[in-house]
């Protein structure tokens, strides 16, 4: 049986974790999220060893994608993900870095693949469903992998908290559907890596987590 693994690499002034996923045996992997800093995600991959064949976005805010397009240049890889509903804040992240004063360049996302609910993406036979998680942005995506009882949420659910809301095109009861009608019913054992801080278990937020008590 494969072995999946992942590396966390806190990129920009927002930590954000971009994630490298891969096979421990086939050494062939994803990146989820390269939010800037492409040369310290390049020597992280480095550091794995795996050979990355995509990127994975979970949705289009700019500490999420905002190396997405440099990095699929160096890598030669395709740019998959997020849902289409956030095409228009993909097409305005360069706005989105000069609002926020951003010294690093930031270039406009033009995704390869948009995903929906029910897709399945995958690398070196570990599948991944797709699940539309809007409400802390109208595009999120959550990546599942049922045979290893693993979700990467990207900025979703937080261990003790949930995705901020108040960003254009946030919607709170959105969020809270997302998390309480996708995500908790996969089971309390389900282990998951987020776009923020520490991951955690569904189980464990679904009992404490004061967004969902």
């Amino acid at each position: 049986m494969t072995t999946l693994k992942a590396a966390i690499v806190p990129v920009t002034p927002f930590q954000q974790n971009c994630t490298i996923l891969f096979d421990a045996e086939q050494m062939r992997g994803v990146v989820v999220d390269p939010g800037g800093e492409v040369d310290r995600i390049r020597a992280a991959i480095v550091g794995t060893g795996a050979t990355i064949e995509a990127i994975w976005l979970t949705h289009g805010h700019i500490d999420h994608a905002g190396g997405a397009m440099d990095l699929k240049e160096a890598l030669g890889v395709d740019l998959i993900g997020p849902h289409e509903a956030d095409r228009e804040l993909l097409s305005n992240l360069e706005a989105q870095a000069r609002m926020f004063g951003l010294a690093e360049p930031v270039r406009n996302v033009t995704p390869d693949r948009y995903l929906a609910e029910g897709d399945t993406v995958a690398f070196a036979g570990h599948d991944f469903e797709v699940f539309h998680c809007p409400g802390h942005a109208p595009g999120h995506v959550v990546f599942y992998n049922a045979a290893a009882r693993f979700a990467h949420v990207g900025d979703v659910l937080f261990s003790g908290s949930v995705g901020r809301t108040d960003l254009p095109g946030g919607d709170h009861a959105a969020l809270i559907r997302s998390i309480k009608e996708k995500l908790l019913p996969l089971g309390d054992d389900v282990g998951f890596l987020c776009g923020h801080g520490p991951g955690g278990r569904f189980g464990d937020e679904r009992r404490s987590n004061p967004f969902l008590v």
